[in-house]
């Protein structure tokens, strides 16, 4: 079944179909140039594809300068090659036969790099990878904190690191340190703080392969809300962030002091207000289905007094701050109001399309509808 796109090209963005999904293509182009220019050259951008599950926009960065991307599941980085990238990291580990196999056949049509933490499967990556005739990037992911994936630093990770170098069809890579709960940690000292801890793991680690005469090309990771901590300490060579191309409702929680830059919003959810009960609310036709909540409502852009409270399925319910009497433009049956999302991730995996517009969310214009081809991929 083709699924509908809820605009044209050419479209005023106050004739989209509702919900949709609506990126700012000024905000986003600004956030890309925004994060080249606090790089230094030494450190290479793999721009995490889980944000956007989209190959136009991993282009997009590959074209400002990223070196490729990175994907969670073997599903989306077939998404990715099918739609055109060249090198992909699957910044996580893949167990069992099957994706072992789409694994390594995709590593015939790009550059694949994968995480690994036990040696029993380092064993069957490298016996899938023989069987397709093909080499494949192998990164030891290190635990820094996170207490998810990864093997202990030290003595476990170098045991890891003998244990690919015994593989013939398997190229180690380097080390991937991602703490993705320093991501959301308010204070930026308290980021700070946590990513010197992750870093002291890191450096201890490496210095240990160079020890055992294990050359480490690498070391990857760093997220959006931490990246210049990873940089200022001189350990990563490589950052991964994802949500600074859209941002959203969580990450503007957070305290953004130099040396991290502040991107801006530019991934919303578009809705219509579909009923108004009463002179204090409006309700939209954006509910779960079309805005994660998991960290927290979204928000209505640009429209003081308004507040999207809760939702459910089909519905949003937003509350107009001491009725329409308040001073608060309330919104009419058929008004459209963008919506910051709390979490931008999941909420992309819940649309087909991108409508793309051009001219800012006030008087914007379809420029493009881009499919969001890795939606779903759950394998």
């Amino acid at each position: 079944m083709t699924t509908r796109a809820p605009a044209e090209v050419g479209m005023r963005l106050d004739e989209v179909d509702t919900p949709a999904l609506i990126l700012d293509l000024d905000a986003f182009e600004a956030n890309l140039r925004r994060l080249n220019d606090a790089l230094p050259p030494r450190v290479r951008v793999r721009a995490h594809a889980k944000t956007h599950k989209c190959p136009e926009i991993g282009k997009r960065q590959i074209a400002a300068g990223a070196v490729g991307v990175c994907c969670q599941k073997v599903s989306e980085a077939e998404a990715m090659v099918e739609g055109g990238i060249g090198d992909v990291l699957i910044s996580n580990e893949i167990v069992g036969a099957r994706k072992l196999e789409r694994l390594a056949a995709l590593a015939k049509r790009a550059r694949i790099g994968v995480c690994v933490d036990n040696a029993d499967n380092v064993r069957a990556l490298n016996a899938a990878a023989l069987r397709a005739g093909v080499a494949i990037d192998t990164y030891i992911e290190l635990e820094v904190g996170m207490r998810r994936c990864g093997v202990s630093p030290g003595e476990p990770a170098l045991a890891l690191v003998k244990a690919i170098a015994t593989c013939p069809n398997l190229r180690f890579a380097g080390i991937h340190a991602y703490h993705g709960r320093a991501q959301h940690i308010r204070s930026a000292e308290e980021r700070r703080a946590v990513i010197g801890s992750a870093a002291a793991a890191v450096r201890s680690t490496r210095a240990l392969l160079e020890k055992n005469k294990m050359v480490c090309p690498i070391v990857t990771g760093a997220g959006s809300g931490t990246f210049m901590f990873e940089v200022e300490l001189g350990v990563w060579d490589e950052i991964q962030p994802g949500s600074y191309i859209f941002m959203d409702r969580d990450y503007a929680r957070n305290e953004w002091a130099p040396p991290m830059p502040r991107f801006e919003h530019s991934l919303f959810v578009l809705a219509t207000v579909m009923s108004r009960p009463g002179p204090d609310l409006a309700i939209v036709d954006a509910g779960l289905k079309a805005s994660s909540v998991d960290s927290g409502m979204p928000g209505v852009w640009e429209r003081a007094g308004l507040s999207y409270t809760h939702a459910s399925d089909e519905h949003g319910w937003v509350e107009i701050a001491g009725g329409e009497n308040s001073g608060a433009v309330a919104p009419g049956l058929g008004d459209k109001l963008l919506l910051v999302p709390g979490h931008c991730d999941p909420t992309v995996n819940l649309y087909d399309w991108y409508v793309c517009v051009r001219g800012g969310t006030n008087a914007g214009v379809v420029e493009a509808l881009w499919p969001i081809t890795a939606r779903g991929a759950v394998l």
